[in-house]
């Protein structure tokens, strides 16, 4: 199996304020069959259940057989404002939208991913208000609900398309579903908005889009009253492998699927690096830093979990985890040095240790970074008096002010390197247990 990251024209904007991004497609594809299951997460920035469990897909699971294509993230602008859609809703815009449009872009980028030959079925990722009931049994279960439903446009397609018997399709999908709950009243159901007759809102719609085009297209819609996003998620997965199962999809997953595993995953927000010489672990992270020294234009911010993201907001910027702000940094401005070295030197509890310039290091004890001509070490919540220069200097964790810690426990301190008052890069010290008594 070939694992392929398309984005297409820019798929992120690389420069300090977040601009409108455009679509990021992966794919995970085999040689054996070109039937594609495209899995769409975002397209409303207020269902975190679609586009956490599109991204946990597309990084946690293995495509043994033919092919998944996953978008993520769609409207990731309104992801960051937990909002419905910042410009409007973006899944009303696929008979006409217009051209000053600022969803324009993403629109027509994903039509024309639908659209591609290879693409097999289409599911559209939701999470819906209440518990859908066909009789109604109070304000939350009820026929106007979308919550826990399999939503189709219309009963089938044409006669010969593979995958075009949408209604039997979406009943096997609510039966297999029904044997898995977590919850008596969580039960699914199949939700026909009969688009083309009844429904003037939903004809401009992705589904619709596609079913038009002769693409089989399901909306699936867990519970925005499900107490938690791992049981969002949950059975967002769950449905998806049962998609898979009926498409003939070979695949294996790295988890448990269960609430428990899920929500580990979903805690895990992995790694942030700003210009390649600047590594951010976000798992325990404080909330603010400040005086992160990056360039004053053009910074790139690279991620390793799918749905990170990064927006200027006044003069401080923003690290996202899908819709949770995770980190907000001060910058402090500098030149980027382009003839730094790649290593350095350091004592490390008395032994002598070559280090990669942006490593992560453990110390037990106590350390010093040893000098090295041209550079300048600036080691931060540490205070050398009447220095410049904090090389070659022993430090202890009772030596730093806490309040500069990169870390919730404290233990972390970020060293800083620098050549001719350009910036070079930054390492962490790690101390592993509190030697301040």
């Amino acid at each position: 199996m070939k694992h392929v990251f398309v984005k297409l024209l820019f798929i992120m904007s690389l420069v300090p304020l977040f601009l409108h991004a455009d679509v990021q497609l992966i794919k995970k594809e085999n040689s054996d069959s070109n039937v594609t299951l495209l899995v769409i997460g975002g397209i409303h920035g207020d269902e975190p259940g679609g586009y956490f469990a599109s991204s946990i897909l597309a990084t946690h699971y293995n495509i043994d057989s033919k092919n998944l294509w996953v978008v993520p993230n769609l409207n990731q602008e309104s992801i960051q404002k937990n909002s419905r859609g910042i410009n409007g809703d973006m899944n009303r815009k696929f008979a006409i939208v217009n051209s000053g449009d600022k969803d324009k872009k993403i629109v027509d980028e994903i039509k024309e991913i639908i659209t591609q030959e290879n693409v097999s079925l289409v599911l559209n990722l939701h999470d819906g208000n209440g518990f859908y009931r066909k009789t109604d049994k109070g304000n939350i279960f009820n026929a106007n609900a979308w919550g826990q439903t399999c939503v189709i446009d219309q009963c089938e397609l044409s006669i010969d398309q593979p995958f075009g018997n949408l209604n039997t399709i979406a009943l096997e999908i609510k039966e297999k579903i029904n044997k898995r709950l977590i919850e008596e009243h969580h039960t699914f159901d199949v939700k026909n908005t009969n688009t083309k007759f009844d429904d003037e809102a939903m004809q401009l719609s992705l589904t619709y889009f596609a079913v038009t085009h002769n693409k089989p297209a399901f909306a699936i819609e867990s519970s925005k009253n499900l107490p938690s996003l791992s049981q969002k998620v949950f059975y967002h997965l769950l449905s998806i492998e049962e998609f898979m199962n009926i498409m003939g999809i070979s695949f294996k997953r790295e988890f448990e699927l269960n609430e428990h595993e899920i929500d580990k995953i979903l805690k895990n927000y992995g790694n942030l690096s700003i210009n390649n010489n600047i590594f951010i672990n976000l798992n325990d992270i404080k909330k603010s830093l400040s005086f992160i020294p990056i360039k004053s234009e053009s910074n790139e911010f690279k991620f390793s979990n799918l749905l990170g993201s990064v927006a200027r907001e006044g003069r401080s910027f923003v690290v996202y985890i899908g819709n949770e702000k995770i980190l907000t940094f001060n910058p402090q401005y500098f030149g980027m040095g382009e003839s730094c070295e790649g290593k350095f030197e350091a004592i490390v509890d008395g032994k002598r240790v070559s280090l990669d310039k942006t490593s992560d290091f453990f110390v037990n004890d106590d350390f010093s970074i040893v000098k090295k001509d041209g550079y300048r070490v600036n080691i931060i919540g540490y205070k050398a008096v009447g220095r410049l220069d904090e090389s070659d200097t022993n430090i202890k964790l009772q030596d730093f002010d806490k309040k500069f810690s990169v870390d919730v426990d404290e233990k972390v301190y970020r060293i800083e390197f620098y050549k001719n008052n350009e910036f070079c890069s930054m390492s962490k010290v790690h101390f592993r247990q509190d030697n301040a008594k």
